[in-house]
């Protein structure tokens, strides 16, 4: 099986790049993030005739998060629990639930499109809002992650873990967010929750978003903000992983290039022994 995660920054925009790129890389389930669109507004067709079924959960022209699949999606959750809502000047549980995650079951995973809120300023009470956001989920990550069923969260963390996933010379410590120790920490949390970020061991360097302005991506100035992180059953089946960096070339690429990785997993009944015998 083949796994994708994408910020496709706005997938009305970029539908064929999505669907040629799914096609040609023969991709079975891809999370994007940053659809920026309803489920009206969605451009389903487009996925149905390449072969997907879609779930996807959108509000307006802002974020939004959603799976395809070659395989049925069952038991679609929107949001987590405990997620957080947002909106500025509103605190409490009144505050609004944004469209930032969505989880599906397919293909024998439990898979977790993920938009991380970006905290906007470390004195922001959006960077508030993304440590309490983070906490929440690392609190759900421990329940799911003791499960059987191999487990992807994946997406975009808005996060740069280590100094080497930072070349962006405008993000300065102590002052800007992704990089703060508060953040990073809450990474590492989502880690001893229980899962492995299944890409680094394969492809050790590498950014995977690169901003638009400043000439960033010519000059290679990008980050390393877009990750699958694993439960031990899905890590042991991963074989292979790619971070697509041509997809930021060409015409109208999103900001974000594609992370996939690769799966060998064995069917669920494979140490079953009263399976039929086939002679």
């Amino acid at each position: 099986m083949r796994l994708a995660t994408w910020n496709v920054n706005s997938a009305r925009s970029r539908v064929a790049r999505i669907t040629d790129f799914l096609v040609r890389e023969s991709v079975d389930v891809l999370a994007m993030q940053e659809i920026k669109c309803t489920a009206a507004q969605f451009p389903m067709q487009a996925f149905e005739d390449a072969g997907y079924e879609i779930a996807l959960h959108g509000l307006n022209q802002w974020n939004g998060v959603a799976i395809a699949s070659r395989h049925p999606l069952d038991d679609v959750e929107v949001g987590f629990p405990g997620m957080p809502g947002f909106a500025k000047d509103v605190e409490g549980p009144d505050a609004p639930i944004e469209a930032r995650a969505i989880g599906a079951t397919t293909g024998g995973l439990r898979v977790w499109s993920l938009y991380v809120p970006n905290g906007r300023g470390l004195a922001d009470p959006h960077y508030l809002y993304k440590l309490d956001w983070l906490a929440k989920l690392t609190a759900a990550t421990k329940s799911w992650a003791s499960s059987a069923e191999p487990l992807a969260l994946t997406g975009d963390f808005n996060i740069a873990p280590l100094d080497s996933d930072v070349g962006d010379p405008t993000l300065i410590p102590g002052l800007s967010t992704h990089i703060s120790p508060p953040e990073r920490a809450a990474f590492a949390a989502l880690l001893d929750a229980g899962l492995t970020d299944v890409v680094r061991p394969l492809i050790p360097t590498g950014y995977t978003y690169w901003d638009y302005q400043q000439l960033r991506f010519p000059r290679n100035e990008g980050l390393r903000i877009d990750f699958v992180l694993g439960s031990p059953s899905f890590a042991a089946a991963v074989t292979g992983a790619k971070i697509h960096r041509d997809e930021r070339k060409g015409d109208a690429p999103s900001d974000h290039v594609p992370v996939v990785v690769d799966l060998d997993l064995q069917p669920a009944d494979a140490d079953d022994d009263d399976r039929p015998m086939f002679y």
